[in-house]
Protein backbone atom coordinates (compact mmCIF):
# COMPACT_ATOMS: atom_id res chain seq x y z
CA UNK A 1 0.00 0.00 0.00
CA UNK A 2 1.46 3.38 -0.53
CA UNK A 3 2.44 5.70 2.00
CA UNK A 4 0.24 8.22 0.90
CA UNK A 5 -3.25 5.95 0.97
CA UNK A 6 -1.70 4.04 4.01
CA UNK A 7 -1.65 7.60 5.95
CA UNK A 8 -5.20 8.19 4.85
CA UNK A 9 -6.18 4.89 5.94
CA UNK A 10 -5.28 5.44 9.46
CA UNK A 11 -6.63 8.63 9.32
CA UNK A 12 -9.97 7.66 8.43
CA UNK A 13 -9.45 4.83 11.44
CA UNK A 14 -8.87 7.96 13.84
CA UNK A 15 -11.74 9.23 12.77
CA UNK A 16 -14.16 6.61 12.93
CA UNK A 17 -12.57 5.67 16.29
CA UNK A 18 -13.87 9.37 17.52
CA UNK A 19 -17.31 8.92 16.32
CA UNK A 20 -17.73 5.70 17.82
CA UNK A 21 -16.43 7.11 21.20
CA UNK A 22 -18.51 9.94 20.65
CA UNK A 23 -21.68 8.24 19.78
CA UNK A 24 -20.82 6.05 22.69
CA UNK A 25 -20.20 9.11 24.76
CA UNK A 26 -23.48 10.41 23.49
CA UNK A 27 -25.63 7.28 24.57
CA UNK A 28 -24.43 7.89 28.20
CA UNK A 29 -26.28 11.10 28.41
CA UNK A 30 -29.62 11.72 28.45
CA UNK A 31 -31.48 13.43 26.07
CA UNK A 32 -32.49 16.06 28.42
CA UNK A 33 -28.83 17.17 29.30
CA UNK A 34 -28.17 17.16 25.75
CA UNK A 35 -30.19 20.05 25.07
CA UNK A 36 -28.97 22.27 27.83
CA UNK A 37 -26.66 25.40 27.14
CA UNK A 38 -23.09 24.96 27.90
CA UNK A 39 -23.05 27.44 29.80
CA UNK A 40 -25.64 26.45 32.44
CA UNK A 41 -25.39 24.46 35.62
CA UNK A 42 -26.43 20.86 35.11
CA UNK A 43 -28.40 18.84 37.59
CA UNK A 44 -27.27 15.51 37.63
CA UNK A 45 -27.03 11.71 38.58
CA UNK A 46 -24.00 9.70 38.04
CA UNK A 47 -23.95 6.28 37.45
CA UNK A 48 -20.25 4.54 38.01
CA UNK A 49 -19.25 1.51 36.34
CA UNK A 50 -17.64 -1.55 38.50
CA UNK A 51 -15.27 -0.23 41.12
CA UNK A 52 -14.27 2.71 39.64
CA UNK A 53 -16.28 5.10 41.89
CA UNK A 54 -13.72 7.04 43.94
CA UNK A 55 -11.46 7.70 40.55
CA UNK A 56 -14.46 9.19 38.74
CA UNK A 57 -15.51 10.74 41.93
CA UNK A 58 -11.88 12.82 41.55
CA UNK A 59 -12.22 13.76 38.06
CA UNK A 60 -15.68 14.79 38.30
CA UNK A 61 -14.61 17.32 41.51
CA UNK A 62 -11.33 18.32 39.27
CA UNK A 63 -13.58 19.17 36.10
CA UNK A 64 -15.55 21.27 38.90
CA UNK A 65 -18.49 19.10 40.24
CA UNK A 66 -19.83 19.89 43.62
CA UNK A 67 -21.06 16.21 44.99
CA UNK A 68 -24.58 16.85 46.79
CA UNK A 69 -25.64 13.51 47.87
CA UNK A 70 -24.01 9.97 47.65
CA UNK A 71 -26.40 7.14 46.14
CA UNK A 72 -24.68 4.19 46.78
CA UNK A 73 -27.84 2.45 46.62
CA UNK A 74 -27.91 2.54 42.72
CA UNK A 75 -23.88 3.01 42.36
CA UNK A 76 -23.62 6.60 42.09
CA UNK A 77 -23.95 10.44 42.96
CA UNK A 78 -25.79 13.33 42.59
CA UNK A 79 -23.81 16.10 41.14
CA UNK A 80 -24.11 19.67 39.87
CA UNK A 81 -21.64 20.50 37.04
CA UNK A 82 -21.26 23.13 34.28
CA UNK A 83 -23.11 21.27 31.31
CA UNK A 84 -20.16 21.96 29.17
CA UNK A 85 -18.23 19.53 30.91
CA UNK A 86 -20.93 16.33 30.49
CA UNK A 87 -19.54 15.53 27.12
CA UNK A 88 -16.11 15.19 28.51
CA UNK A 89 -17.64 12.83 31.72
CA UNK A 90 -19.45 10.65 29.48
CA UNK A 91 -16.08 9.67 27.71
CA UNK A 92 -14.96 8.25 31.03
CA UNK A 93 -15.18 4.33 30.78
CA UNK A 94 -15.90 4.18 34.52
CA UNK A 95 -19.01 6.14 34.40
CA UNK A 96 -22.31 4.13 33.30
CA UNK A 97 -24.97 6.83 32.97
CA UNK A 98 -25.76 10.51 33.18
CA UNK A 99 -29.40 11.27 34.62
CA UNK A 100 -30.71 14.11 35.00
CA UNK A 101 -31.93 14.59 38.56
CA UNK A 102 -35.66 14.83 37.51
CA UNK A 103 -38.71 16.74 39.76
CA UNK A 104 -40.84 14.19 41.81
CA UNK A 105 -44.31 15.98 42.98
CA UNK A 106 -46.91 14.75 45.33
CA UNK A 107 -49.82 11.95 44.12
CA UNK A 108 -52.70 14.39 46.02
CA UNK A 109 -55.14 16.48 45.33
CA UNK A 110 -58.46 17.42 47.70
CA UNK A 111 -61.78 15.97 48.59
CA UNK A 112 -64.48 16.43 51.02
CA UNK A 113 -65.01 14.78 54.05
CA UNK A 114 -65.60 10.90 53.90
CA UNK A 115 -65.48 8.18 56.39
CA UNK A 116 -66.45 5.33 54.15
CA UNK A 117 -63.16 4.05 53.37
CA UNK A 118 -62.56 2.73 57.15
CA UNK A 119 -65.05 0.25 55.83
CA UNK A 120 -61.66 -1.66 54.31
CA UNK A 121 -59.84 -2.04 57.95
CA UNK A 122 -62.58 -4.38 59.10
CA UNK A 123 -64.41 -2.03 61.70
CA UNK A 124 -67.37 -3.12 63.84
CA UNK A 125 -70.16 -0.70 64.68
CA UNK A 126 -68.54 0.34 67.83
CA UNK A 127 -65.51 1.20 66.16
CA UNK A 128 -63.49 -1.72 67.05
CA UNK A 129 -60.58 -2.78 64.95
CA UNK A 130 -58.97 -6.53 64.07
CA UNK A 131 -56.26 -7.60 66.54
CA UNK A 132 -53.29 -6.60 64.68
CA UNK A 133 -52.21 -2.64 65.64
CA UNK A 134 -48.60 -2.95 63.19
CA UNK A 135 -46.83 -3.04 67.05
CA UNK A 136 -42.71 -3.34 66.48
CA UNK A 137 -43.09 -2.74 62.64
CA UNK A 138 -41.01 0.47 61.06
CA UNK A 139 -43.14 1.94 57.94
CA UNK A 140 -40.57 4.55 56.49
CA UNK A 141 -42.63 7.71 54.94
CA UNK A 142 -41.06 9.41 52.43
CA UNK A 143 -42.89 12.52 51.94
CA UNK A 144 -42.99 15.57 52.56
CA UNK A 145 -42.17 15.26 56.33
CA UNK A 146 -44.28 14.34 59.58
CA UNK A 147 -45.47 16.80 61.82
CA UNK A 148 -45.57 16.45 65.73
CA UNK A 149 -49.92 15.14 66.49
CA UNK A 150 -51.34 13.80 69.42
CA UNK A 151 -52.51 10.43 66.89
CA UNK A 152 -48.92 9.90 66.41
CA UNK A 153 -48.51 9.80 69.89
CA UNK A 154 -44.60 9.60 70.27
CA UNK A 155 -44.53 7.09 67.74
CA UNK A 156 -41.86 8.91 65.01
CA UNK A 157 -38.94 7.46 65.82
CA UNK A 158 -36.62 8.84 63.31
CA UNK A 159 -36.90 12.14 61.16
CA UNK A 160 -34.42 13.60 58.48
CA UNK A 161 -34.87 15.92 56.41
CA UNK A 162 -33.35 15.15 52.25
CA UNK A 163 -34.57 19.21 51.25
CA UNK A 164 -32.23 21.65 51.13
CA UNK A 165 -32.72 24.43 54.30
CA UNK A 166 -36.02 22.61 55.87
CA UNK A 167 -36.57 21.14 58.76
CA UNK A 168 -38.35 17.61 58.90
CA UNK A 169 -41.92 18.59 59.67
CA UNK A 170 -44.45 18.94 57.31
CA UNK A 171 -44.84 22.09 55.96
CA UNK A 172 -47.08 21.28 53.05
CA UNK A 173 -49.92 19.08 54.72
CA UNK A 174 -49.27 15.73 52.33
CA UNK A 175 -46.77 13.61 54.42
CA UNK A 176 -48.77 13.90 58.32
CA UNK A 177 -51.76 13.38 56.16
CA UNK A 178 -50.29 10.10 54.33
CA UNK A 179 -48.64 8.82 57.86
CA UNK A 180 -51.89 9.77 59.53
CA UNK A 181 -53.72 7.00 57.26
CA UNK A 182 -50.98 4.63 57.85
CA UNK A 183 -50.70 4.89 61.45
CA UNK A 184 -52.54 7.24 63.38
CA UNK A 185 -53.98 5.82 66.22
CA UNK A 186 -57.35 8.64 66.86
CA UNK A 187 -56.99 9.90 69.99
CA UNK A 188 -58.28 13.49 68.56
CA UNK A 189 -61.37 12.03 67.34
CA UNK A 190 -63.78 10.85 70.03
CA UNK A 191 -66.61 10.32 67.93
CA UNK A 192 -69.04 13.30 67.86
CA UNK A 193 -71.89 12.56 65.14
CA UNK A 194 -69.96 9.74 64.06
CA UNK A 195 -69.54 6.46 65.64
CA UNK A 196 -66.26 6.36 63.98
CA UNK A 197 -62.53 7.23 65.33
CA UNK A 198 -60.31 9.08 62.57
CA UNK A 199 -57.98 6.41 62.52
CA UNK A 200 -55.36 4.58 60.54
CA UNK A 201 -54.68 1.44 58.83
CA UNK A 202 -51.98 0.32 61.64
CA UNK A 203 -52.21 2.24 64.76
CA UNK A 204 -49.39 1.32 66.95
CA UNK A 205 -47.10 1.39 63.90
CA UNK A 206 -43.48 3.33 64.02
CA UNK A 207 -42.79 5.83 62.16
CA UNK A 208 -39.54 6.77 60.35
CA UNK A 209 -39.80 10.80 59.01
CA UNK A 210 -37.41 11.14 55.64
CA UNK A 211 -38.59 14.37 54.10
CA UNK A 212 -37.82 14.70 50.19
CA UNK A 213 -40.88 16.88 49.11
CA UNK A 214 -40.66 20.47 50.03
CA UNK A 215 -43.31 22.91 50.84
CA UNK A 216 -44.84 22.92 47.66
CA UNK A 217 -44.91 19.31 47.34
CA UNK A 218 -41.94 19.12 44.75
CA UNK A 219 -38.30 17.05 45.26
CA UNK A 220 -36.18 15.59 42.95
CA UNK A 221 -34.56 12.10 42.02
CA UNK A 222 -31.62 11.91 43.97
CA UNK A 223 -33.41 13.55 47.45
CA UNK A 224 -36.30 10.87 46.84
CA UNK A 225 -33.34 7.95 46.78
CA UNK A 226 -31.48 9.42 49.12
CA UNK A 227 -34.26 8.91 51.66
CA UNK A 228 -34.99 5.61 50.46
CA UNK A 229 -31.41 4.90 51.34
CA UNK A 230 -31.11 5.51 54.44
CA UNK A 231 -34.32 3.56 54.70
CA UNK A 232 -32.34 0.57 54.02
CA UNK A 233 -29.69 1.37 56.80
CA UNK A 234 -32.40 2.15 59.20
CA UNK A 235 -33.97 -1.47 58.46
CA UNK A 236 -32.34 -3.09 61.31
CA UNK A 237 -32.35 -0.36 63.73
CA UNK A 238 -35.98 0.75 63.79
CA UNK A 239 -37.51 -2.86 61.56
CA UNK A 240 -37.86 -0.71 58.96
CA UNK A 241 -40.27 -3.39 57.05
CA UNK A 242 -42.58 -0.78 54.55
CA UNK A 243 -41.67 2.11 52.70
CA UNK A 244 -44.50 4.00 51.78
CA UNK A 245 -44.02 6.38 48.28
CA UNK A 246 -46.90 8.76 47.65
CA UNK A 247 -45.23 10.49 45.17
CA UNK A 248 -43.92 10.36 41.29
CA UNK A 249 -43.42 11.44 38.05
CA UNK A 250 -43.68 10.69 34.66
CA UNK A 251 -42.04 7.57 33.44
CA UNK A 252 -38.93 8.74 31.07
CA UNK A 253 -37.54 5.06 29.80
CA UNK A 254 -37.42 1.22 30.62
CA UNK A 255 -37.51 0.61 34.42
CA UNK A 256 -34.23 -0.88 34.49
CA UNK A 257 -32.02 1.64 33.65
CA UNK A 258 -34.32 4.26 35.62
CA UNK A 259 -32.17 5.91 38.89
CA UNK A 260 -35.90 5.83 41.03
CA UNK A 261 -36.95 2.61 39.66
CA UNK A 262 -33.49 0.94 40.60
CA UNK A 263 -33.81 2.27 44.46
CA UNK A 264 -37.00 1.32 45.03
CA UNK A 265 -36.02 -2.37 43.35
CA UNK A 266 -32.27 -2.44 46.18
CA UNK A 267 -35.09 -1.57 49.16
CA UNK A 268 -37.32 -4.59 47.83
CA UNK A 269 -34.34 -7.11 48.30
CA UNK A 270 -33.01 -5.97 50.83
CA UNK A 271 -36.44 -7.50 52.38
CA UNK A 272 -38.73 -4.10 52.31
CA UNK A 273 -41.98 -4.03 51.40
CA UNK A 274 -41.83 -0.77 48.70
CA UNK A 275 -45.74 1.15 48.49
CA UNK A 276 -45.96 3.12 45.64
CA UNK A 277 -48.65 5.48 44.24
CA UNK A 278 -49.95 4.80 40.98
CA UNK A 279 -50.18 8.39 39.63
CA UNK A 280 -53.19 10.91 38.80
CA UNK A 281 -53.52 10.41 35.59
CA UNK A 282 -56.73 8.04 34.65
CA UNK A 283 -58.67 11.35 33.12
CA UNK A 284 -55.11 12.30 30.41
CA UNK A 285 -56.38 11.50 26.28
CA UNK A 286 -53.37 13.64 25.49
CA UNK A 287 -51.90 10.66 24.08
CA UNK A 288 -55.60 9.34 22.53
CA UNK A 289 -55.35 6.55 24.76
CA UNK A 290 -58.03 7.36 27.62
CA UNK A 291 -55.63 7.78 30.71
CA UNK A 292 -53.98 3.90 29.79
CA UNK A 293 -50.43 3.77 29.84
CA UNK A 294 -49.85 6.54 32.40
CA UNK A 295 -48.40 4.79 35.42
CA UNK A 296 -45.83 7.10 37.11
CA UNK A 297 -42.28 6.25 38.50
CA UNK A 298 -41.30 4.43 40.51
CA UNK A 299 -44.81 2.69 40.08
CA UNK A 300 -43.83 0.89 37.03
CA UNK A 301 -41.05 -1.09 38.62
CA UNK A 302 -42.66 -4.79 38.84
CA UNK A 303 -41.14 -5.24 42.52
CA UNK A 304 -43.07 -2.70 44.26
CA UNK A 305 -46.75 -2.77 44.78
CA UNK A 306 -48.47 -0.17 43.10
CA UNK A 307 -51.61 1.56 44.16
CA UNK A 308 -55.05 2.90 42.13
CA UNK A 309 -57.47 4.56 43.59
CA UNK A 310 -61.20 3.92 44.27
CA UNK A 311 -64.68 6.15 45.31
CA UNK A 312 -66.13 4.26 48.73
CA UNK A 313 -69.28 7.01 47.85
CA UNK A 314 -69.37 7.75 51.50
CA UNK A 315 -70.48 4.34 52.58
CA UNK A 316 -69.31 1.57 54.52
CA UNK A 317 -70.55 -1.28 52.35
CA UNK A 318 -68.29 -1.83 49.20
CA UNK A 319 -70.73 -2.84 47.19
CA UNK A 320 -70.91 0.84 45.82
CA UNK A 321 -67.54 1.31 45.58
CA UNK A 322 -66.51 2.62 42.24
CA UNK A 323 -62.87 3.34 40.47
CA UNK A 324 -61.91 6.88 41.28
CA UNK A 325 -61.39 8.21 37.67
CA UNK A 326 -58.37 9.92 37.88
CA UNK A 327 -56.08 7.05 39.06
CA UNK A 328 -53.34 6.44 36.33
CA UNK A 329 -53.95 2.65 34.21
CA UNK A 330 -51.06 0.49 32.91
CA UNK A 331 -49.62 -1.24 31.13
CA UNK A 332 -46.58 0.80 31.86
CA UNK A 333 -45.10 2.93 29.45
CA UNK A 334 -41.65 1.03 27.85
CA UNK A 335 -42.11 -2.16 29.41
CA UNK A 336 -45.78 -2.93 29.22
CA UNK A 337 -45.41 -4.64 32.93
CA UNK A 338 -49.22 -4.80 34.39
CA UNK A 339 -50.01 -2.38 36.81
CA UNK A 340 -51.35 -1.36 39.15
CA UNK A 341 -51.30 -4.36 41.45
CA UNK A 342 -53.85 -3.11 43.62
CA UNK A 343 -56.80 -0.25 44.25
CA UNK A 344 -57.55 1.01 47.53
CA UNK A 345 -59.64 3.68 49.33
CA UNK A 346 -57.88 6.97 47.86
CA UNK A 347 -60.95 9.50 47.35
CA UNK A 348 -62.10 12.17 49.79
CA UNK A 349 -60.33 10.32 52.52
CA UNK A 350 -60.00 11.53 55.72
CA UNK A 351 -56.49 12.02 58.03
CA UNK A 352 -54.20 14.48 59.92
CA UNK A 353 -53.74 17.75 58.83
CA UNK A 354 -50.87 20.20 59.31
CA UNK A 355 -52.21 23.69 60.33
CA UNK A 356 -50.80 26.73 58.56
CA UNK A 357 -49.09 24.30 55.82
CA UNK A 358 -49.53 25.46 52.01
CA UNK A 359 -52.29 22.51 51.28
CA UNK A 360 -54.22 24.50 54.56
CA UNK A 361 -53.71 27.70 53.77
CA UNK A 362 -55.19 27.25 49.54
CA UNK A 363 -57.87 24.71 50.46
CA UNK A 364 -59.54 25.21 54.09
CA UNK A 365 -62.67 24.02 52.71
CA UNK A 366 -60.92 20.53 53.31
CA UNK A 367 -60.80 21.15 56.94
CA UNK A 368 -63.12 18.84 59.03
CA UNK A 369 -65.30 20.42 61.39
CA UNK A 370 -64.83 19.31 64.87
CA UNK A 371 -68.56 18.37 64.78
CA UNK A 372 -67.49 15.50 62.43
CA UNK A 373 -65.26 13.54 65.08
CA UNK A 374 -65.57 15.42 68.66
CA UNK A 375 -68.12 16.93 70.85
CA UNK A 376 -66.52 20.43 69.95
CA UNK A 377 -68.84 21.79 68.34
CA UNK A 378 -66.58 24.42 67.21
CA UNK A 379 -66.59 25.11 63.28
CA UNK A 380 -62.58 25.72 62.47
CA UNK A 381 -60.75 21.99 62.67
CA UNK A 382 -56.53 21.75 63.46
CA UNK A 383 -56.69 18.52 63.92
CA UNK A 384 -58.17 16.34 60.43
CA UNK A 385 -58.21 17.07 56.76
CA UNK A 386 -59.10 15.44 53.39
CA UNK A 387 -57.32 15.10 50.91
CA UNK A 388 -58.06 12.08 47.46
CA UNK A 389 -55.45 10.69 45.30
CA UNK A 390 -53.28 7.94 44.88
CA UNK A 391 -51.18 9.49 47.30
CA UNK A 392 -54.46 8.46 49.88
CA UNK A 393 -54.89 4.89 47.95
CA UNK A 394 -50.99 4.11 48.70
CA UNK A 395 -50.68 4.58 52.57
CA UNK A 396 -54.03 2.25 52.99
CA UNK A 397 -51.96 -0.74 51.88
CA UNK A 398 -48.42 0.10 53.36
CA UNK A 399 -50.97 -0.15 56.82
CA UNK A 400 -52.19 -3.68 55.38
CA UNK A 401 -48.16 -4.39 54.82
CA UNK A 402 -47.12 -3.84 58.21
CA UNK A 403 -50.39 -5.63 59.75
CA UNK A 404 -49.22 -8.79 57.58
CA UNK A 405 -45.47 -8.52 58.87
CA UNK A 406 -46.83 -8.16 62.56
CA UNK A 407 -48.55 -11.46 62.16
CA UNK A 408 -45.97 -13.00 59.46
CA UNK A 409 -42.86 -11.65 60.93
CA UNK A 410 -40.37 -13.46 58.28
CA UNK A 411 -42.30 -13.08 55.29
CA UNK A 412 -40.62 -11.67 52.18
CA UNK A 413 -42.02 -8.60 50.24
CA UNK A 414 -43.10 -10.96 47.98
CA UNK A 415 -44.83 -13.05 50.29
CA UNK A 416 -46.87 -9.89 51.19
CA UNK A 417 -47.53 -8.87 48.02
CA UNK A 418 -48.78 -11.97 46.58
CA UNK A 419 -51.15 -12.33 49.62
CA UNK A 420 -52.87 -8.74 49.66
CA UNK A 421 -53.48 -9.33 45.60
CA UNK A 422 -54.88 -13.10 46.17
CA UNK A 423 -57.19 -11.85 48.76
CA UNK A 424 -58.33 -8.67 46.84
CA UNK A 425 -61.75 -8.43 46.02
CA UNK A 426 -62.32 -9.28 42.61
CA UNK A 427 -66.15 -8.07 42.28
CA UNK A 428 -66.75 -4.68 40.07
CA UNK A 429 -69.43 -3.85 37.99
CA UNK A 430 -70.40 -6.39 35.84
CA UNK A 431 -69.92 -6.75 32.44
CA UNK A 432 -72.66 -8.33 30.26
CA UNK A 433 -70.88 -8.62 26.74
CA UNK A 434 -67.56 -7.47 25.18
CA UNK A 435 -68.97 -4.70 23.61
CA UNK A 436 -70.44 -3.10 26.52
CA UNK A 437 -67.78 -4.31 29.56
CA UNK A 438 -68.07 -3.05 33.17
CA UNK A 439 -67.55 0.41 33.96
CA UNK A 440 -68.64 3.63 36.00
CA UNK A 441 -68.98 7.14 35.37
CA UNK A 442 -67.80 10.39 37.83
CA UNK A 443 -68.32 13.65 37.09
CA UNK A 444 -65.85 16.68 38.26
CA UNK A 445 -68.09 19.09 40.17
CA UNK A 446 -65.73 22.12 39.05
CA UNK A 447 -65.99 20.99 34.85
CA UNK A 448 -69.20 19.25 34.95
CA UNK A 449 -66.63 16.65 32.88
CA UNK A 450 -67.64 12.90 33.00
CA UNK A 451 -65.16 10.28 33.14
CA UNK A 452 -65.13 6.37 32.44
CA UNK A 453 -64.27 3.81 34.22
CA UNK A 454 -63.77 0.72 33.18
CA UNK A 455 -62.42 -2.79 35.29
CA UNK A 456 -59.72 -3.97 33.39
CA UNK A 457 -56.28 -5.79 34.50
CA UNK A 458 -54.83 -2.40 33.72
CA UNK A 459 -57.41 -0.34 36.14
CA UNK A 460 -57.75 -2.76 39.02
CA UNK A 461 -54.91 -4.82 39.06
CA UNK A 462 -55.56 -7.73 40.89
CA UNK A 463 -58.61 -6.38 42.80
CA UNK A 464 -59.75 -4.33 45.75
CA UNK A 465 -57.34 -4.58 48.86
CA UNK A 466 -59.85 -6.60 51.40
CA UNK A 467 -57.34 -6.45 54.67
CA UNK A 468 -59.85 -8.58 56.34
CA UNK A 469 -59.61 -11.42 54.32
CA UNK A 470 -55.34 -11.14 53.90
CA UNK A 471 -54.89 -11.34 57.75
CA UNK A 472 -57.78 -14.34 58.14
CA UNK A 473 -56.15 -15.86 55.10
CA UNK A 474 -54.83 -19.23 55.69
CA UNK A 475 -52.47 -19.50 52.31
CA UNK A 476 -48.45 -19.43 52.39
CA UNK A 477 -47.18 -17.57 49.21
CA UNK A 478 -43.55 -19.79 49.41
CA UNK A 479 -40.49 -17.88 50.57
CA UNK A 480 -38.79 -18.47 47.76
CA UNK A 481 -40.46 -17.35 45.28
CA UNK A 482 -40.84 -13.69 43.34
CA UNK A 483 -44.07 -11.93 43.19
CA UNK A 484 -42.82 -9.76 39.85
CA UNK A 485 -45.61 -7.75 37.80
CA UNK A 486 -46.10 -9.56 34.90
CA UNK A 487 -45.79 -7.70 31.08
CA UNK A 488 -48.25 -7.68 28.79
CA UNK A 489 -47.72 -9.07 24.93
CA UNK A 490 -49.95 -8.82 21.72
CA UNK A 491 -49.60 -11.08 19.23
CA UNK A 492 -50.59 -8.62 16.27
CA UNK A 493 -51.59 -11.58 14.11
CA UNK A 494 -54.19 -12.95 16.26
CA UNK A 495 -54.85 -9.86 18.40
CA UNK A 496 -54.43 -11.51 21.66
CA UNK A 497 -53.10 -10.54 24.61
CA UNK A 498 -51.03 -12.68 27.29
CA UNK A 499 -49.34 -11.86 30.26
CA UNK A 500 -45.56 -13.38 30.84
CA UNK A 501 -43.56 -13.71 33.78
CA UNK A 502 -40.07 -15.14 34.39
CA UNK A 503 -39.75 -18.77 35.41
CA UNK A 504 -39.85 -18.25 39.33
CA UNK A 505 -43.16 -16.73 39.84
CA UNK A 506 -46.18 -17.13 42.00
CA UNK A 507 -48.94 -15.98 38.96
CA UNK A 508 -50.26 -18.80 37.39
CA UNK A 509 -53.64 -19.76 36.09
CA UNK A 510 -54.69 -20.88 40.00
CA UNK A 511 -53.22 -18.00 41.89
CA UNK A 512 -53.76 -14.39 40.33
CA UNK A 513 -52.40 -14.25 36.72
CA UNK A 514 -52.49 -16.40 33.83
CA UNK A 515 -54.01 -16.33 29.98
CA UNK A 516 -57.60 -17.41 31.15
CA UNK A 517 -58.18 -15.12 34.14
CA UNK A 518 -61.10 -13.18 34.44
CA UNK A 519 -61.30 -11.24 37.73
CA UNK A 520 -64.99 -12.62 38.98
CA UNK A 521 -67.54 -12.30 36.07
CA UNK A 522 -66.74 -8.75 35.78
CA UNK A 523 -63.62 -8.30 33.09
CA UNK A 524 -63.21 -9.36 29.71
CA UNK A 525 -59.89 -11.30 28.91
CA UNK A 526 -59.70 -12.27 25.89
CA UNK A 527 -58.63 -11.87 22.08
CA UNK A 528 -61.38 -9.26 21.05
CA UNK A 529 -60.17 -7.15 24.45
CA UNK A 530 -61.88 -3.37 24.71
CA UNK A 531 -59.74 -1.38 27.04
CA UNK A 532 -61.91 1.84 27.33
CA UNK A 533 -64.67 3.57 25.58
CA UNK A 534 -62.68 3.48 21.91
CA UNK A 535 -59.37 2.28 22.87
CA UNK A 536 -58.49 -1.03 21.16
CA UNK A 537 -55.58 -2.64 22.30
CA UNK A 538 -53.70 -2.40 19.13
CA UNK A 539 -50.89 -0.99 17.21
CA UNK A 540 -51.92 2.75 17.58
CA UNK A 541 -52.72 2.68 20.79
CA UNK A 542 -50.39 1.88 23.96
CA UNK A 543 -47.38 0.45 21.40
CA UNK A 544 -44.66 2.33 20.31
CA UNK A 545 -43.04 5.28 21.07
CA UNK A 546 -45.32 7.81 19.86
CA UNK A 547 -47.70 6.82 23.57
CA UNK A 548 -45.15 7.04 25.99
CA UNK A 549 -47.14 9.75 28.17
CA UNK A 550 -45.16 12.21 26.56
CA UNK A 551 -44.46 15.81 27.92
CA UNK A 552 -47.40 17.42 27.09
CA UNK A 553 -49.34 14.53 29.58
CA UNK A 554 -47.23 15.45 32.58
CA UNK A 555 -47.82 16.93 35.72
CA UNK A 556 -50.23 20.00 34.40
CA UNK A 557 -52.97 17.54 34.15
CA UNK A 558 -53.39 17.52 37.42
CA UNK A 559 -54.16 21.40 36.79
CA UNK A 560 -57.55 20.28 35.46
CA UNK A 561 -58.72 17.93 38.68
CA UNK A 562 -61.06 19.82 40.81
CA UNK A 563 -60.01 19.34 44.64
CA UNK A 564 -63.51 17.85 44.99
CA UNK A 565 -62.20 14.30 43.57
CA UNK A 566 -64.77 12.08 42.18
CA UNK A 567 -68.58 12.15 42.48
Amino acid sequence: MKRCTWMNFLRTLVVLAACAACLKAANKIAPELERLDSAAVADVIVQFRGSGAPGVHARIVASGGVLRHSLHLIHGAHYQIRAARLAEMALDPDIEFIHPNRAVHASDFGGTVDYGWMSTLGFTSNGQALVWDGTGIGVAVIDSGISNHPDLSGRIVYNQSFVPNEDPNDHYGHGIHVAGLIGGNGSKSTGGDSVYKVRGIAPNVNLINLKALDLNGQGTDSQVIAAIQTAVALKSRYNVRVINLSLGRQVTGPYASDPLCQAVQQAWQAGIVVVVAAGNQGRNNSAGTSGYGTIAAPGNSPYVITVGAMNTLGTLARGDDKMASYSSKGPTAFDLIVKPDLVAPGNQMVSLQQSGSTLDKSYQGNEVPKSAYCADNGKKSSDYFQLSGTSMAAPIVSGAAALLLEQHSSWTPDQVKALLMLTADKTFPAASTQTAPGFTTATDAATGGVYTSYYDIFTVGAGYVNIAAALGSSDVPPAGASALSPSAVLNSTTGAVTVVNGTNVLWGSNVLWGNSVVWGTNVLWGSNVLWGSNVLWGNNVLWGSNVLWGSSADVAEATTLTLNGDR
